[in-house]
């Protein structure tokens, strides 16, 4: 799989965007795909978003691994990042959300209050890249659809100031996406994920690579889901793309097998599963030497 060079232009401005509004906000919202916490972040808001405050979100935790995601969550807080992993479909994890915001701006508020300001509600930005679920957690925040969802890349296409409710506001920001994945194995994390346009590569390339990451790291799931035998589960992905082609009586139509199989990882009916590996040495936490 090549290196992949994907920058619409709507993303160079929604970059130039985000710089301009930081000023107007208090917490960042940096939504993350939870099965994909570093291949889901993208690695030019650190140095968009500087010291700002940040709350981490690791949404569709329902479709990732549990005990990595909570190693996820402890790995950013050591690095001084607060952590809270949510299933914005669902509406879980939205007052956690909400409580860490209020905590991170106690102190900020408390100024603001002894200075004989008005109380006003938490001014947040929300922050990703394409198809994290920005426009369901706002949904949610709000309980109606007033932001477009859609389960493909890029639905958002404008910044635009929204009143979610009597404690905050929320600048919804378009998906931004870096100018090149340096790592093909971010690429292919990012295909089978669906964080990139399933017109961008192969769906072949990914489905080979989806069974052989489950292969690797949750062959039992796989084994269950196709009805494996252990002779079968060790095959190489190209032979066990033409045997789930065949178990599923899809004759000898791999591409349509291959978009099955692509799906049913995407939508956790192989399992949860988390693709990126927690690092063993974290970043040193902030204001240390």
């Amino acid at each position: 799989m090549t290196t992949i060079q994907w920058f619409p232009g709507h993303m160079a401005k929604a970059r130039r965007q985000v710089t301009e509004k930081l000023t107007l906000v208090d917490v960042i919202f940096e939504l993350v795909d939870a099965r994909i916490p570093l291949s889901s972040r993208n690695p030019i808001l650190d140095e968009l978003i500087g010291d700002k405050p940040r709350i981490v979100i690791l949404n569709k935790s329902d479709l990732a691994d549990e005990a990595l995601t909570q190693k996820w969550v402890s790995y950013f807080n050591k690095q001084g990042i607060s952590a809270v992993p949510i299933v914005a479909q669902e509406g879980i994890g939205m007052k956690k959300v909400m409580s860490e915001a209020k905590r991170l701006l106690k102190p900020k508020f408390d100024r603001m209050a002894a200075q004989g300001r008005k109380p006003r509600p938490i001014r947040a930005m929300s922050i990703g890249i394409p198809n994290v679920g920005k426009s369901t957690l706002i949904n949610r925040f709000v309980k109606k659809n007033i932001a477009k969802t859609g389960n493909r890349p890029g639905v958002t296409k404008a910044q635009q100031w929204l009143r979610l409710n009597k404690e905050l506001d929320l600048l919804d920001t378009p998906g931004i996406l870096w100018p090149k994945f340096e790592d093909p194995e971010v690429g292919k994390k990012l295909a089978l994920t669906g964080a990139i346009k399933d017109t961008i590569l192969q769906l072949d390339d990914i489905a080979l690579y989806g069974i052989e990451v489950m292969q690797q790291h949750y062959p039992e799931q796989l084994a269950d889901r196709y009805k494996l035998t252990a002779e079968e589960i060790v095959l190489p992905s190209p032979e066990m793309l033409m045997l789930i082609t065949e178990k599923r009586g899809f004759r000898e139509d791999y591409s349509r097998a291959a978009e099955m199989i692509i799906y049913e990882i995407r939508s956790g009916k192989v399992g949860r599963y988390t693709l990126d590996a927690v690092p063993a040495v974290s970043i040193p936490e902030k204001g240390a030497e």
